[in-house]
């Protein structure tokens, strides 16, 4: 048995992969959305899968964690919790990630950006670049879900618990749009 088949299980269980026209966070169209919201609703779940994702992540040593509200926030506390380390989130401001809420940054501190889902790692960078900006250092990426099709974004290493290969689409060369079908917008960046 795979050792990633417990999570291909329970993506089926929780009814976290849905199917239909969806457009990603990261401005692509896909027939398939996983939502990973599902997934991790249930705290056992949750706590496992952070557990796993921080075992992967510990050789780096990371002083903290940092993730992107939404998506990156439960999946992220859980591996901070696991590491033993401080957890922090950045949220989109008018359009722009910001660290807020009191938290901060050392300067060298050695920082995993944790995430739910990478599919370009759009909002993976814009996290990395806020705290390169404020002098922390991203030792590494991790994410439950890799739906890069193996084309890592990232200038350090990237762990992730499984690779989800689902077709995804330049709006323009969708066939979903083409055959006209209702587009959903699952995502929580705001549309353009």
């Amino acid at each position: 048995m795979a050792e990633d088949s417990y999570l291909i299980s329970w993506l089926q269980e929780s009814g976290a992969v849905r199917k239909g026209h969806f457009r990603l966070s990261s401005g692509l169209h896909s027939p398939a959305y996983v939502q990973c919201a599902l997934l991790l609703e249930d705290p056992n779940r949750a706590r496992h899968i952070g557990a796993d994702l921080a075992e992967r992540l510990s050789e780096f040593r990371p002083d903290s964690v940092l993730s992107p509200a939404l998506g990156g926030v439960v999946i992220g506390y859980e591996v901070a919790a696991a590491l033993g380390v401080p957890f922090r989130f950045v949220e989109r401001v008018d359009g722009r990630m910001h660290l807020r809420r009191g938290f901060a940054l050392r300067q060298d501190e050695r920082i995993v950006v944790v995430e739910d889902v990478v599919t370009t790692g759009k909002s993976t960078l814009e996290v990395a670049t806020v705290a390169g900006d404020l002098g922390a250092e991203v030792c590494t990426i991790g994410s439950i879900l890799d739906r890069t099709g193996g084309e890592s974004p990232f200038g350090v290493p990237y762990i992730s618990l499984l690779d989800l290969d689902l077709p995804t689409f330049e709006p323009s060369e969708c066939p979903l749009c083409a055959a006209g079908e209702e587009l959903d917008n699952p995502g929580s960046r705001p549309i353009p």
